[in-house]
């Protein structure tokens, strides 16, 4: 492992271009198995990524990493020069992506500061050069030519290359082509020629291209070939130095294009190519449309966004301007607020991202299990394209992979036993996205066997889990123990599942950035599961209440109504709870102030308010002094020295209000499903 960690720009910029490229070549390498073999367009695509990845890591000095892409690109190498060879598909995707594991796990241990596996890279590199050897043996192309007398003259070349405009750190890039060609030569000179040690030489490239002299063995096609692999090519002209006269030199250049689409190919320039290089210099002239922005400045913008509605609401607020007419304040007020309510779903925007990658993931996972457990699963993804705020996407990553296991080896029945139920030989595991208002919903549904609620009841009885007549279950609830720790149905422990592990953490996680899980299933037909999540959590609607001096808040969301409640509508039952009828429906209530001893004049439930909370199907009424009023409310988290002393599981933040108070904001799946406190109740 390189120590060289001095400059964390350029490890950043390397762990982001690499990690691109692994996901990248992992979806390549899953549609080619796909289709059965390497299309010569994705053998192109894998060359270049592990070309661009063994120059990246040779230049921060990351060994293995660049070892093991130089022999999955010797391995591509052959595959492209001889189209004919025969090789397994499924055992070359097999070993790349094996390899990608492996540079994934190395990057991880960048980040940690962790020192590298050599062992493990000696082994792929064994594999690898194993499978060259196997795919050379049964080749039934012609022979490879050796070196003839014309191959070892010396050849002398010219390139001059620019790289894309807004790539930076163009020396440091310029530097990975110098690695590049010193693997097979050392006769190379270039300009300007201190790149490493002076950071100016990126402007100078930047006006007046890189330009390398290099004398070998290479043939120009063999040179172009591999100068046209460089990352962030823009042009690039190739002269060859042997041939005296400029208007016979043979010439190559690419220019304005992506060099594997589109290579220009002439020794003259036309009109129309001029024109096209004039068309083309004028685009690359236009402003950058798109750059990248670390995350941590992001998250420090949206802190100081949450800063800003928080002394928006203090000033607005303010109780010196209690009772003062003050109408333009007001109008101005009101501006203020519209401006910073669009700049608020702005910057909520910046934070956004697909879903995609994150359900793209599941290909493999899909594709690994499937080959292991010996079933045939087929992935189907749909609406992807939702956006859902990074901090919510790390949280969701984990439990999809364990549902998605979790059907493929729970519910996907064998082919043999999918033919007999009269299904379909391949079973089919759906992720679907959608928006509804302020949140997410995720489906992950399959056409497997179901939950089996006969089991499942069976095993909570014997782990002693059922707290309550089995008579009073719904299906809803029976199907809901499968998400208790430690529970699980399967008898034995396989490699996917067994602990009961898998789904308590897709509970722990979605429940954590105040999302909910409900699952739902047909026997013999299959199951979903729906997760619930808020687009952000960063910034909510609330309603401050006021219970003595004390001083709540709840999410809008789950708030459906509130209002005065009549005595004559309010009856208790034999242990004191309250209840009070609304429209037919029974709903019990939780008075704060006695949930937890909390002094108020407001005891009498006809002088205060009700609340209704609706949360996962499940209502509440909550007992208030008063409502305070509706304000979006920048959610923070509770120290961790109030975590440590006291049971705080019924709070899910806390928030700055305008008048600087601080207002403890509820967790509305606790107060729907909490025991209610009645001991200063009079029955």
């Amino acid at each position: 492992m390189s120590e060289n960690t001095a400059n964390d720009s350029l490890v950043d910029m390397f762990i982001y271009e690499t990690s691109q490229n692994t996901e990248q070549l992992e979806q390549i390498i899953l549609n080619t198995e796909a289709a059965g073999s390497f299309a010569e367009k994705s053998i192109n695509e894998i060359f270049r990524i592990m070309h661009t990845i063994k120059g990246s890591a040779a230049m921060m000095s990351y060994v293995n990493i660049s070892t093991t892409a130089h022999r999955v690109e010797d391995l591509f190498y052959y595959i492209r020069e001889n189209p004919g060879a025969k090789y397994n598909c499924s055992d070359i995707s097999d070993l790349i992506l094996s390899c990608m594991d492996y540079i994934n796990k190395e990057i991880d241990r960048i980040r940690s500061g962790s020192e590298s596996q050599e062992n493990d890279c000696a082994l792929l590199v064994d594999r690898i050069e194993k499978t060259l050897n196997a795919t050379k043996n049964g080749a039934i192309t012609e022979e490879i030519e050796t070196k003839t007398e014309s191959a070892l003259v010396i050849n002398k070349y010219k390139a001059v290359i620019f790289f894309e405009q807004g790539c930076e750190m163009e020396n440091i890039r310029a530097y990975s082509i110098i690695l590049a060609l010193n693997e097979f030569t050392d006769k190379v000179t270039y300009e300007p020629a201190d790149i490493i040690d002076n950071d100016e030489t990126a402007k100078q490239i930047r006006t007046n291209g890189f330009i390398i002299h290099i004398e070998t063995e290479k043939t120009y096609d063999e040179l172009f070939a591999i100068l046209k692999q460089t990352t962030f090519l823009r042009d690039m002209e190739l002269t060859d130095e042997n041939k005296p006269a400029p208007a016979d030199n043979e010439q190559k250049q690419i220019q304005n294009v992506d060099p594997i689409v589109k290579v220009e190919k002439s020794d003259v320039k036309s009109e129309k190519d001029e024109d096209n290089d004039k068309s083309a210099k004028d685009y690359h002239q236009q402003p950058q449309s798109i750059i990248s922005v670390g995350v941590s400045k992001l998250d420090k913008l949206m802190d100081l966004m949450g800063e800003i509605v928080i002394a928006e609401a203090m000033v607005v607020e303010n109780p010196d301007l209690a009772g003062c007419e003050l109408t333009n304040f007001r109008k101005a007020a009101v501006h203020l607020r519209k401006i910073l309510l669009e700049m608020q779903d702005m910057v909520m925007s910046l934070r956004l991202v697909p879903l995609a990658t994150t359900f793209q993931k599941m290909h493999r996972i899909v594709r690994d299990m499937s080959k292991k457990l010996g079933k045939d699963v087929r992935l189907q993804l749909i609406g992807e394209d939702t956006d859902v705020d990074k901090n919510i996407i790390e949280h969701i990553s984990d439990p999809l992979i364990h549902l998605v296991r979790n059907s493929i080896d729970h519910g996907i029945e064998s082919m043999e036993d999918r033919i007999k139920a009269g299904k379909q030989p391949y079973g089919t595991v759906t992720l679907e996205a959608q928006n509804a208002g302020s949140d997410v919903l995720i489906f992950v549904s399959d056409d497997g066997r179901g939950l089996d609620k006969e089991k499942i009841l069976s095993k909570a009885r014997k782990n002693d889990l059922i707290h309550k007549l089995e008579t009073e279950l719904t299906e809803k609830d029976i199907y809901n123990m499968i998400y208790l720790p430690g529970f699980s149905t399967n008898e034995s422990v396989t490699e996917y599942s067994g602990r009961g592990v898998g789904m308590d953490v897709v509970m722990q996680n979605i429940t954590s950035v105040g999302g909910s899980v409900s699952v739902d299933s047909v026997e013999g037909k299959g199951m979903t599961v729906m997760l619930k999540i808020p687009l952000t959590v960063a910034i909510i609607d609330g309603m401050n209440i006021g219970v003595g001096n004390a001083r709540f808040t709840i999410p809008i969301t789950a708030i459906r109504e509130s209002f005065k409640p009549l005595k004559k509508n309010i009856f208790k039952d034999t242990s004191g709870n309250e209840f009070i009828m609304v429209r037919g429906e029974c709903l019990a209530i939780m008075r704060l102030h006695s949930q937890w001893d909390i002094e108020t004049k407001v005891t009498e439930l006809d002088d205060g308010i009700l609340i209704i909370i609706e949360q996962d199907d499940r209502k509440r009424c909550i007992f208030a002094d008063a409502l305070i009023g509706r304000q979006q409310v920048v959610v923070k988290t509770l120290p961790q020295y109030l975590k440590g002393i006291k049971n705080l599981e019924c709070l899910s933040g806390c928030t700055l209000l305008g008048d600087g108070s601080i207002s403890q904001i509820l967790d509305t799946r606790w107060l729907v499903n909490a025991d209610i406190n009645t001991k200063e109740i009079e029955i």
